[in-house]
């Protein structure tokens, strides 16, 4: 289950240093969808990139299964990715889960619902990224019902293995077989708004900075 293909770690070091927004653009050129709306950091400031591993719940059916322990499965550097369809009603994720992804050296964790003890994510400054947070528990409401198949994140298809993005401005997905692609593309935006930002500091009118770098082109399809 957690033998998963995962990008190469100069990859991953590389996407560390783009903003969400650039992978945005760049997803955006390449006409992908991969922005997570309503997914935002509960601690600001802290951030997120590593390889998906993927888990979904379900409604508990007539007996009630264990929550599951998928935590002891993902791999140092993962980001956990948790498909609780947006629930707003029942947590997914305490702080038995940040304590022992804090321990495994996890990523981060990217919910499509809610978490808890916002507490001791705040004492450990976890990257967890969610819908909100609620006090009441999962356990006798929903139930696991896979790991490390593809799953839904804000209508955002997942797919273990692929790159999680997340910063202070919410959470990119990047398709694993286009990563390569779409980091060449973000880092030239990244680029071009770099020397967008060198122009207007010595001086030069917004408007012509940006007409001269193609600013209002970086992120449009090329087809």
């Amino acid at each position: 289950m957690s033998d998963i293909e995962r990008l190469p770690s100069r990859l991953i070091d590389g996407f560390r240093r783009l903003s969400t927004a650039n992978v945005s653009d760049a997803l955006d050129r390449l006409k992908i969808r991969g922005g997570c709306e309503g997914i935002t950091p509960i601690i600001e400031g802290t951030r997120t990139v590593g390889s998906a591993f993927t888990v979904r719940y379900v409604p508990v059916g007539t007996v009630a299964k264990d929550v599951g322990d998928y935590v002891d499965l993902a791999r140092p550097g993962d980001v956990i990715v948790i498909d609780n369809s947006g629930r707003m009603y029942c947590t997914v994720w305490g702080d038995l889960l940040t304590l022992v992804a804090v321990k495994k050296g996890i990523a981060g964790t990217v919910i499509d619902g809610v978490c808890r003890d916002i507490h001791r994510i705040k004492e450990l400054r976890y990257p967890i990224f969610t819908r909100g947070r609620f006090i009441v528990t999962g356990k006798d409401r929903v139930q696991m019902d896979a790991a490390n198949k593809p799953v839904s994140i804000s209508n955002v298809q997942v797919k273990p293995g692929d790159l999680v993005v997340g910063d202070e401005s919410g959470v990119v997905i990047v398709p694993q077989e286009r990563a390569e692609e779409i980091f060449t593309i973000a880092t030239e935006i990244s680029e071009k708004e770099r020397q967008i930002e060198n122009e207007v500091e010595s001086g030069s009118e917004l408007r012509e900075a940006r007409r001269k770098h193609g600013y209002h082109m970086l992120q449009r399809p090329r087809d």
